[in-house]
């Protein structure tokens, strides 16, 4: 039950604090406000402001694509259950060692036993191809965004704030 509370109270922390940078979508979206830059000074000047300005869509993007890639590779998701699943049990129902006809069964040995299974189940889902990829697509995704929106009229006042 505490854990259930702890929980919630991440969550409500995770709420007020990244969900309330979020930009309206028709300020992320805006149309009129997309052109290429001139030069590479301008598009750095762009995704400075930009990565910072729309923290929070662009974590929403990350974590939407992050869901995306768990759906994809099931594979993945099985082996992460597994592994999850397999020290569970191991932890909740055979702490002390169990006597199995002649054979005595340690927590060492059923560890042993979980990562000869697991480990391999695990590389077989390619967890590396699927973080590459979602490292990848977010990339792409935020750095075009971020260098393709022309910054508002307030980041013309953010430098001269920040100077106060």
């Amino acid at each position: 039950m505490e854990a259930l509370m702890r929980a919630t109270e991440t969550l409500k922390n995770i709420r007020e604090t990244r969900l309330s940078a979020l930009r309206p979508p028709t300020e992320f979206f805006d149309f009129n406000r997309v052109s290429r830059p001139a030069d590479l000074s301008q598009a750095t000047h762009r995704i400075s402001y930009n990565t910072r300005y729309f923290s929070g869509n662009y974590g929403l993007i990350v974590a939407l694509l992050a869901v995306y890639t768990l759906i994809a590779n099931m594979r993945l998701v099985f082996a992460i259950l597994f592994l999850v699943g397999g020290f569970a049990a191991i932890n909740r129902f055979a702490p002390d060692p169990i006597q199995v006809g002649d054979h005595v069964v340690t927590q060492k040995s059923l560890y042993t036993g979980l990562f000869v299974i697991g480990i391999p189940l695990l590389w077989f889902s390619d967890p590396f191809s699927t973080v590459f990829w979602l490292v990848g697509a977010s990339a792409i995704l935020i750095l075009g965004h971020a260098s393709m929106m022309e910054p508002g009229i307030e980041s013309e006042y953010a430098a001269v704030q920040e100077s106060v």
